[in-house]
């Protein structure tokens, strides 16, 4: 249980371990679960290096390749609230292998990239801030076609950016 012990973490706990004990799951499975969740709740306290050990403990175990997904994105969140964003690119990268339709993944990706096309910018290299900035484009793209009704900043700057983005919405 966390530290804090509030409602919803109780909650979450108590479904948690409901689910764990009726789903026809294998042992090593259930040890997956069981190491995403405590992942989970060390990363909603900030304690990122135990989360990392949780989640990369889940990846030995799990094989599902959607359940991993989440588990690599949510190691891609702890390296990007960390700045180590080429590890978080690696780790956001992997999830949307195993899972084409996790936009989070996309919208992530193409944050950072947005955030490195804007410090091109700053240098005057604006041949790379260019070519980053359409990376950060492809994927804001593909976040807003998997969640339309999300990513609404992505959107208008979509429409600022990259005109094509306007005619694909016709």
């Amino acid at each position: 249980m966390s530290k804090s012990g509030n409602f919803i973490d109780r909650t979450f706990t108590v479904l948690a371990d409901i689910i764990l004990k009726v789903l026809p799951a294998s042992v090593d499975e259930k040890k997956a679960f069981s190491y995403y969740r405590a992942g989970m709740a060390s990363q909603s306290e900030g304690e990122y290096a135990t989360a990392l050990e949780n989640y990369y403990e889940a990846l030995t175990l799990e094989e599902d390749p959607y359940d991993r997904s989440y588990i690599l994105y949510n190691i891609g969140l702890i390296y990007a609230n960390n700045g180590e964003y080429s590890k978080a690119l690696e780790y956001y990268h992997q999830a949307i292998v195993l899972n084409s339709a996790l936009p989070q993944a996309f919208n992530n990706i193409a944050v950072i990239y947005h955030y490195q096309g804007l410090q091109a910018s700053e240098k005057r290299d604006n041949e790379k801030a260019k070519f980053i900035f359409k990376k950060a484009s492809k994927y804001w793209k593909q976040a807003v076609r998997l969640a339309p009704n999300n990513y609404i900043e992505a959107q208008n700057w979509l429409k600022t950016m990259d005109p094509s983005f306007v005619s694909e919405l016709l």
